[in-house]
């Protein structure tokens, strides 16, 4: 497999350099909760808070706010707060994190459909490691 020509164009040095930007933002873009919630959002409707941390299960108010705050500074995430009381914030994706989705739902599909083998495979490679000590 080669390199591809876009990623020459942008990053002549090679995205592998320790100064490259596309760091910065594969590090936004594939964190666990990053990953989650533009693929919630990527299944179209607007999505309040608790909405989103009840689709990316275990993630903590901490880390969903961190998370939604650098996704939005990305340009990947909107944050809509109407001026109502209660307070009332729907998030959903940008035009450029709508492009990035559709991306990652074809790297997904594969993770969901060979995960079961993959941890299991680790599990008996652990195991077998663990009887030989």
């Amino acid at each position: 497999m080669t390199v591809s020509p876009t990623l020459r164009r942008h990053f002549p040095d090679g995205v592998f350099a320790s100064d490259c930007p596309s760091r910065v933002v594969l590090d936004h873009v594939t964190s666990k909760w990053g990953t989650l919630v533009i693929l919630a959002l990527a299944e179209g409707e607007p999505l309040r808070w608790s909405e989103l941390r009840r689709r990316a299960e275990g993630v903590s108010e901490k880390m969903l706010a961190q998370t939604l705050r650098m996704l939005e500074a990305d340009g990947l995430v909107h944050r809509d707060a109407r001026p109502v009381v209660p307070p009332h914030v729907e998030y959903s994706l940008t035009a450029r994190g709508d492009e990035l989705a559709q991306r990652m739902v074809p790297l997904m599909d594969w993770i969901a459909d060979h995960a079961p083998a993959i941890v299991s495979d680790a599990a008996s490679a652990a195991g077998a490691a663990a009887a030989t000590r």
